[in-house]
């Protein structure tokens, strides 16, 4: 079987590196002004772009760009202009959704690849094939697909290059194309600015028994139509009995936003203004490199350090696994356990009930199995590695020296600090120094948690 291609994020040139380290095939980064990630992108900056482009051909890597925005007309008047210098940079490929600005490149820089975002929200064989058409190299397909779907996307267009995301935050919007942040803050997603809203701390009110207080808070909201919308779905769909709780109308409040009340409502599939659990799909990679999907996308243009390597280092090996033939490496799910998430689903990709799709019971991140506690930054000719703290760890404990040439578990027997011996690395913000590291330069480091 032909291996996918590998495609990680990177918000920077230091995971850019980790990246490329650690098994990425390629990357991808946000342009400035056209990506859906404003913050936290050190590409905006056009001697960092440049110099993350001529990295990654040097090592023979692709490095994608993302210019994935639905732009008002504003951002039209400066569009070719600001594209110049970055098409002159040559990056592998432009990561668009408008059709406006598609066009636009195909008739300025007809040379240029592009993929297309899965902000176009792809999901049929028809609308690959209009693409493909168009130019388009590379689709970029809707996260709501099943693999069956996806299957047969590849059998009806097999002469086009198709990539799936396998792993990372899932939006709670359809393919990403969410209000709320809009909404709450006057920052749009859909032009890289969201707030993530839909993970902020929400309280549920129920209208029958709590004090609302001043109904004009509700700026008008028609209590006695909602009702009889929710009296009218409690049946449900094809007449199943729905929760007795799904015939009322609920109010959220936003804990930054005490006294502003919010109708949220429910249908068959649930609710949809709560944060969605983290999608995980290393379990499916050998189905999916099987249908023949020509690229595997991990999201986090704004995550760490650690995740980018931890992420690419699993994966890799299971994508190179599922090629050789190898059954699936079950270590490979605790060790992705260690990143923070907010639990895991395989998304669309597999089936499940709603409450597999939405997580309910925690809006925050959680860690399991090992905990990120800092990075090499430089070792001594008597193998003492520099760590700069990022987490608590001490002597005693079991640590992961994670790196490219492969990982290593063992007990840690002395740290010291300022050259005095010292039991405890109390926390970020501070360095230690750690033995028998020869080799291991850059490498991270995780503690083993105790469940």
């Amino acid at each position: 079987m032909k291996a996918p291609e590998l495609l990680l994020p990177a918000g920077g040139l230091e995971r850019m590196r980790a990246a490329y380290d650690f098994g990425a095939d390629a990357v991808y980064a946000g342009s400035p002004r056209y990506s859906l990630r404003a913050r936290n992108n050190e590409f905006a900056k056009l001697d960092v772009l440049a110099q993350g482009i001529k990295e990654a051909h040097e090592r023979d890597k692709k490095f994608f760009l993302t210019v994935n925005t639905l732009p008002h007309n504003s951002k039209l008047k400066t569009f070719v202009a600001d594209m110049e210098p970055l098409i002159a940079m040559k990056p592998d490929a432009l990561i668009m959704a408008d059709p406006g600005l598609i066009m636009t490149v195909r008739e300025k820089w007809p040379d240029m690849p592009i993929h297309l975002s899965v902000q176009a929200n792809t999901t049929n064989y028809w609308g690959v094939k209009f693409w493909e058409k168009i130019g388009v190299e590379r689709i970029i397909l809707s996260r709501e697909l099943s693999m069956d779907e996806i299957a047969e996307i590849r059998q009806e267009c097999p002469d086009i290059e198709l990539e799936v995301f396998i792993h990372g935050a899932l939006c709670i919007a359809y393919s990403g194309r969410c209000l709320l942040s809009g909404y709450f803050n006057h920052r749009d997603p859909n032009q890289g600015t969201c707030t993530n809203s839909c993970r902020w701390d929400y309280k549920v009110h129920d209208t029958d028994t709590d004090d609302m207080g001043d109904a004009k808070l509700l700026q008008g909201f028609n209590f006695e139509k909602a009702q009889e919308e929710a009296n009218q779905n409690f049946e449900g769909i094809n007449g199943q009995q729905r929760h007795p709780a799904a015939n009322k109308v609920f109010l959220i409040e936003e804990s930054n936003r005490p006294g502003e009340f919010m109708p949220i409502m429910e249908d068959e599939h649930g609710t949809y203004i709560m944060n969605s659990k983290d999608l995980r799909g290393i379990e499916v990679v050998d189905k999916l490199t099987q249908i023949g999907v020509d690229s595997l996308k991990v999201e986090g243009r704004t995550k760490s350090l650690y995740y980018v390597a931890r992420v690419a280092q699993s994966y890799r090996k299971a994508i190179d696994d599922a090629v050789a033939g190898r059954p699936f490496d079950l270590s490979l799910l605790s060790e992705l356990e260690g990143l923070a998430n907010r639990g895991y689903t395989s998304g669309f990709l597999e089936r499940h009930k709603t409450q597999d799709y939405q997580n309910y019971l925690n809006g925050h991140s959680v860690a399991k199995q090992s905990q990120y506690v800092g990075h090499v930054t430089e070792i001594d000719n008597e193998g003492w590695a520099t760590v700069e703290v990022k987490n608590r760890f001490a002597v005693g404990d079991t640590i992961e020296i994670i790196h490219p040439s492969g990982n290593q578990t063992v007990k840690l027997e002395q740290m010291t600090r300022k050259g005095e011996a010292v039991e405890v690395a109390p926390g970020n913000g501070i360095q230690v120094k750690i033995p028998n590291m020869a080799g291991k330069e850059k490498a991270l480091v995780a503690r083993i948690m105790n469940l």
